[in-house]
């Protein structure tokens, strides 16, 4: 869930990053200034489950990625900046962009191969909103991680089940595959990623990684 903070004016991202304390977490929607609510517990497991397990194959592959503790993603051509989840760096490309030094933000496609989001409330951000604003950047994958299945039936299905959807950006629109915990047979489904196409990864794995109390 989000909380815009009150404003009399809609804020331009400048004024954004000038304003953002260090403590909490904050993104900026079209010059409204949003506070991220404390994340699920559940939702930080998965989260953290990812941020380990995906370092792992691209240092196995000698990629140039990262993944930085509170950078932004900025689209060129609005007054919006997003902290992903799980945001992966091309840390070749940043010598090309304008606002990494001071402010750690990216603004190209080139400087993010992948990008993640795991919902624990607000689902329609992640489906509606950063979709769209993460096509229309030129990032070449993007993933859902919809642990508790609340996105409406028309992006997961009818039987509403945990799911993860990845995007990939093809001819200049977003395509997407989808994983659950396992496939009509009972098989296990291991997540196909077009940046990471050997990464040995199920869904069910992802999912269990946010039931280690039950």
């Amino acid at each position: 869930m989000t909380q815009a903070l009150p404003k009399t004016k809609l804020v331009t991202f400048e004024e954004f990053v000038q304003w953002k304390p260090d403590g909490g977490r904050y993104e900026l929607h079209d010059g409204v200034i949003v506070e991220m609510t404390q994340p699920l517990g559940d939702h930080e497991e998965i989260r953290g489950f990812l941020a380990t397990k995906i370092p792992i194959e691209y240092d196995r592959l000698k990629l140039p990625y990262f993944i930085p503790k509170t950078a932004l993603v900025k689209p060129p051509e609005n007054e919006s900046g997003y902290s992903p989840d799980v945001l992966i760096i091309n840390r070749s490309n940043l010598v090309n962009e304008p606002l990494w030094k001071k402010e750690s933000t990216v603004t190209q496609a080139a400087s993010i191969p992948l990008v993640i989001e795991v919902v624990s409330t607000n689902w329609r951000t992640d489906y509606y909103t950063k979709r769209g604003v993460y096509e229309e950047v030129g990032i070449l994958e993007y993933w859902i991680v919809d642990y508790l299945a609340l996105a409406g039936k028309s992006f997961i299905g009818n039987s509403k089940e945990p799911t993860i959807s990845i995007y990939s950006l093809v001819e200049g629109e977003y395509q997407v595959r989808q994983f659950r915990g396992s496939d009509a047979c009972g098989g296990k489904q291991r997540i196909i990623s077009p940046t990471l196409p050997e990464l040995n990864l199920t869904a069910e794995q992802i999912f269990q990684a946010g039931n280690t109390t039950t």
